[in-house]
């Protein structure tokens, strides 16, 4: 089976980084990312963009990686500066064939998704027919706003917004019932399963005493039948591939896995894989 990981993040050269990938058995460097997905049947992934709107700062060897340029904290500074030429740096991006979307953080910069600065970044977007991907649900940091990136907030955007696709990160992890609602209503919005888990993980104990969360995401995603979607995505450098592939598949029935693993990340990306 081939695998896209639709949702990861690389911080080269970067000793914090070095060290959560070392915790989950691996290292932080593009060569050990190929060696690995070889490994394991990964063929591509799309890497959620962070730290600035460069250009060269967004170089990735083409045939390992897609990316979508990131709104972040650092870009934005937490929204508290919002820069006057955004739309037109952005779109810099989207004019690239290896840019593959927009990635969003509205909890980090404490920006409300209905804002008037993301406005323009929606219409480059469906313009360029390429999706906006939004960090929605917990936060890696406790000074982020969880107001921001509740599911709910993006049902508002993508009923005002219908020809802009939208790609909820982390199933709005754990508002998982939201979560479910916004896919299902919306044909515009689709979801990945990436940052559901962090660290190390002996799944046959997790599966075990985490029976009612498993049993949870299983059910949401069961009830909407939205199989077409759903998507394969870990979030890296937080969790160990091989983990998170078996995770994901105690997760999605198995008549699904090529569309969840594979397909369905290739065409809403567009990818061309």
């Amino acid at each position: 089976m081939k695998i896209i990981d639709a949702h990861l993040h690389l911080f080269p050269q970067q000793d914090w980084a070095e060290q959560t990938a070392q915790g989950v058995g691996h290292h932080n460097s593009v060569d050990h990312l190929r060696q690995v997905y070889g490994q394991l049947g990964m063929v591509h992934g799309v890497v959620m963009g962070n730290n600035s709107l460069e250009t060269g700062r967004h170089d990735y060897p083409e045939d390992l990686f897609h990316y979508c340029v990131g709104l972040d904290s650092l870009v934005l500074d937490r929204g508290r500066n919002i820069p006057a030429d955004l739309p037109d740096r952005v779109e810099e991006h989207l004019k690239r064939d290896n840019c593959c979307g927009v990635k969003l953080y509205p909890g980090y910069n404490r920006i409300w998704l209905s804002d008037v600065c993301y406005q323009p970044i929606y219409d480059l977007a469906a313009r360029y027919d390429k999706p906006v991907a939004i960090h929605m649900g917990l936060t890696a940091f406790p000074r982020a706003h969880l107001k921001y990136c509740h599911p709910l907030t993006l049902d508002e955007v993508a009923a005002d917004h219908p020809k802009t696709r939208f790609v909820m990160c982390h199933f709005g992890n754990p508002f998982l019932e939201s979560a479910a609602a916004v896919v299902e209503k919306n044909p515009n919005v689709a979801t990945d399963l990436s940052g559901l888990l962090e660290g190390r993980v002996d799944l046959d104990e997790y599966f075990r005493v985490q029976a009612g969360y498993a049993g949870l995401l299983r059910t949401w995603l069961t009830a909407i039948c939205q199989w077409d979607d759903v998507m394969y995505g870990t979030d890296w450098p937080i969790v160990n591939l091989g983990e998170y592939i078996r995770f994901i598949q105690g997760i999605v029935p198995e008549v699904y896995w090529e569309k969840v693993f594979f397909h369905n990340a290739n065409r809403i990306y567009g990818l061309g894989l």
